[in-house]
């Protein structure tokens, strides 16, 4: 009778609350029943669902407060599931196969530059980290480091190609370049020793990058401080445990300092500290064993060492060296002739004490940019072209002016790269730089007027003798 004398559902529904206390809900129910549900047979219906709920809340409630019957529902259902899906296994898993969870396609080939500093601190970093400075340029940090620290081994390498890390007392490891941790220019590195087992008082001495182990004419050329050598194919270092295996077995008081990468048909050149290199051919070093000790290779004056090694690809290549001080210059092949293994060489530079001992000796092309680095970890590339090419005995010109109580520790190759230097901008001391690399330019300016004189000379001596006779 009250819905059905009000004009409109909305005050209808007011009318059911303020008469009958309903909630909003229920008189909103109410208006949207069907006369269908006031008879009496669907008024039973709902009884019987009220009495079915309650039942139900009952046995829940059973259900929560007994493990007993939670136990035996878990297991009736997984009955129910094995029976449904007790077909045969649609997947193989085969145990029997090394199983690799890491994806390497996934991870790019690149190249990069490995670093290790003297403390034994490792980290891979991009190519274009460096940009290129003209020769005699003071350099920029490159490595963030304590400062009884330095770089001592930098090469050029790739993520995908396996590492070999030869110590000083002639152990191995082996390590993908990918597991190598990448850090930026400023960054310090991990220490070596989270990835290498390393034993007390052991230090790198080398490492090399390895494409295939199977291949028959890859060798590994080793080269000694006290100028003993060695080959060894490359398949011999293969298997290589976690805690590393022998290189090669060294005499008292030597030490590993290079290992190179060769197809058993190339020449060797060798530099000693003193100033003198030797080139002979690779084939006058016999194929060893992996834990044979090797032969003489350089006979050096006593307390001299070998401070470098590298291979000759082709006569048109260039022996680069690098002296303590920071001086360099580059020398023809051909002016460096073969001789026999175990001699004493040539001279290769002019040691003075202007430009200080030998310190490194590399072959080069005019197509890289060389990257210099100094005991106190200051980093300078310049391109290899732009370092002057001189006669064996000069002393060289001026690739880095070095600071009173800095040498030059290590040296390395990589790709040529076209950029200016524009880094040093942001630097306080910009135009105070500047000055400095001027003065170098005109320094090494008057010392090539001066060694071009002395050829020169040396050519109209010689001509005037060839008239003569």
């Amino acid at each position: 009778e009250l819905i059905k004398t009000s004009q409109t559902g909305e005050i209808a529904k007011e009318r059911l609350i303020a008469e009958y206390n309903f909630s909003d809900e229920q008189a909103k129910a109410i208006l949207d029943m069907r006369l269908q549900r006031l008879t009496g047979l669907e008024i039973e219906k709902i009884k019987e669902e009220e009495t079915e709920i309650r039942t139900r809340v009952i046995d829940l409630k059973d259900i929560i407060n007994s493990d007993e019957r939670k136990e035996s529902i878990v297991k009736e259902e997984l009955l129910e599931i094995k029976d449904k899906y007790a077909d045969e296994r649609r997947s193989e898993i085969n145990l029997s196969e090394d199983l690799d969870i890491e994806d390497e396609e996934l991870i790019p080939v690149e190249d990069v530059i490995v670093t290790v500093t003297n403390n034994g601190y490792i980290k891979r970093m991009n190519v274009d980290q460096y940009k290129s400075q003209h020769r005699g340029g003071v350099g920029f940090a490159g490595i963030k480091m304590h400062e009884d620290d330095f770089v001592e081994h930098i090469q050029l390498t790739s993520t995908h190609d396996f590492h070999l890390f030869f110590t000083d007392k002639g152990r191995v490891f082996k390590i993908k370049g990918y597991k190598i941790p990448i850090g930026s220019r400023q960054s310090k590195g991990i220490p070596i020793v989270n990835l290498l087992k390393l034993q007390d008082n052991e230090k790198l001495a080398s490492f090399t990058s390895i494409k295939d182990f199977d291949d028959e004419n890859s060798h590994l050329f080793f080269v000694t401080k006290n100028g003993v050598v060695k080959k060894t194919d490359v398949s011999d270092y293969k298997n290589i445990r976690t805690n590393g295996i022998i290189a090669l077995t060294l005499r008292e008081d030597d030490e590993l300092i290079s290992v190179s990468l060769t197809d058993g048909k190339r020449e060797i050149i060798i530099g000693g500290s003193h100033g003198k290199a030797i080139r002979f051919n690779e084939a006058d070093v016999r194929s060893m064993g992996r834990t044979a000790t090797g032969v003489r290779g350089m006979n050096l004056p006593e307390g001299e060492k070998v401070v470098g090694a590298a291979i000759v690809l082709s006569e048109e290549q260039e022996i680069l060296v690098v002296t303590e001080n920071g001086f360099g210059k580059r020398t023809n092949v051909d002016e460096y002739r073969l001789q026999t293994r175990g001699g004493k060489g040539v001279k290769t530079l002019n040691v003075t004490e202007k430009n200080g001992r030998l310190t490194a000796l590399k072959t080069v092309n005019n197509d890289e940019d060389l990257i210099v680095i100094t005991d106190k970890g200051v980093v300078i590339r310049t391109s290899v072209e732009g370092i002057s090419q001189t006669k064996r005995a000069t002393q060289g010109v001026r690739i880095i002016k070095l600071k009173q109580d800095q040498k030059v520790s290590t040296v390395a190759l990589i790709p040529h790269q076209d950029e200016e230097d524009d880094f040093l901008e942001d630097s306080p001391n910009f135009i105070q730089e500047e000055i400095q690399i001027d003065e170098s330019k005109k320094t090494d300016a008057i010392e090539m007027q001066a060694l071009e004189k002395e050829e020169d000379q040396e050519v109209i001596i010689k001509k005037s003798m060839f008239d003569e006779e």
